[in-house]
């Protein structure tokens, strides 16, 4: 239930009905510039590492790997990747 409302939440498959591609090359893309469509991309991307982050932090947690301090910023970023490169 919780990955079936994350991908509603980043407007994944098969939750992306407000692109319209059928329409539209790009959906609604198309009425953008350069500079505020690289914003609304990067957008879309935060949102997913951050809503990974939230997963890692909630669900498998990187303390449970016993690490010390100095390496919990890396095994959280690395659990973080892992699920990003999922929704890629």
């Amino acid at each position: 239930m919780v990955y079936i409302s994350i991908l509603a939440e980043t407007n994944h498959t098969p939750f992306d009905l407000t692109e319209g591609e059928s329409e539209l090359v790009s959906g609604f893309n198309v009425e953008y510039t350069a500079g505020p469509f690289t914003l609304f991309f990067l957008a879309e991307y935060a949102n997913i590492i951050l809503i990974n982050t939230l997963t890692t932090i909630l669900f498998p947690n990187t303390s449970s790997l016993n690490l010390t301090p100095e390496l919990f910023p890396v095994g959280l970023a690395t659990k973080v990747l892992l699920l990003s490169s999922s929704f890629l």
